[in-house]
């Protein structure tokens, strides 16, 4: 069995949280392995003061027959000005059909470079979307905790559970029902 990668995208000040209810289990099952990506090499810090190693950079990745999926968390470096390089990726990554995940700020720099204009998402705000020049899909923005449509799951900033519950189940690691038990016990506790 060929074990499939599961790249998550890491920018300096990334949301250690935004993709962590999903990781684990990923990295639990034999047909997956998480690894990270980056422009470069640097150990990259999360908001949370975590220094996560980078497994390759952009510019040297070319495993796309075996990339299942590319999730991209946010944090506050998205709102900074990002290299091309890496819009160029995610772009390569989505020509292929590859599964992407974007949450919180990282959804906004999808729009910025036109990947959700023909595609249901969301994100945030609407607003913020339409500060971007690249972004001409508010016909498509809903407004919910998570959205997916042609292989490209958005959520905002508050779905760091749905945003797991939904990988988890693209990747097929969850059923409807399994994920339905997930989700209920990490969004709503062990006592309810």
């Amino acid at each position: 069995m060929q074990v499939k990668e599961v790249l998550l995208l890491l920018t300096n000040q990334w949301a250690d949280w935004e993709a962590a209810y999903a990781i684990p289990i990923i990295n639990a099952v034999p047909e997956y392995t998480v690894k990270t990506i980056a422009i470069d090499t640097i150990a990259k810090p999360s908001m949370g003061g975590i220094n996560a190693n980078v497994d390759y950079t952009i510019n040297n990745y070319n495993n796309f027959d075996n990339l299942a999926m590319l999730i991209i968390p946010g944090g506050y470096a998205w709102q900074e000005e990002q290299p091309n390089e890496i819009a160029v990726f995610i772009k390569k990554a989505a020509s292929l059909k590859i599964p992407i995940a974007a949450i919180c700020a990282a959804t906004i720099f999808l729009g910025k470079h036109g990947l959700l204009n023909s595609v249901k998402h969301t994100g945030d705000e609407l607003e913020l979307f339409k500060k971007e020049q690249g972004y001409n899909g508010q016909d498509f923005y809903v407004s919910a905790q998570v959205s997916v449509d042609n292989g490209i799951i958005t959520a905002n900033e508050t779905a760091a559970v749905e945003f797991g519950r939904t990988i988890l189940e693209m990747l097929e690691i969850f059923t409807d029902e399994d994920g339905g038990q997930w989700y209920n016990y990490f969004k709503h506790g062990m006592v309810q």
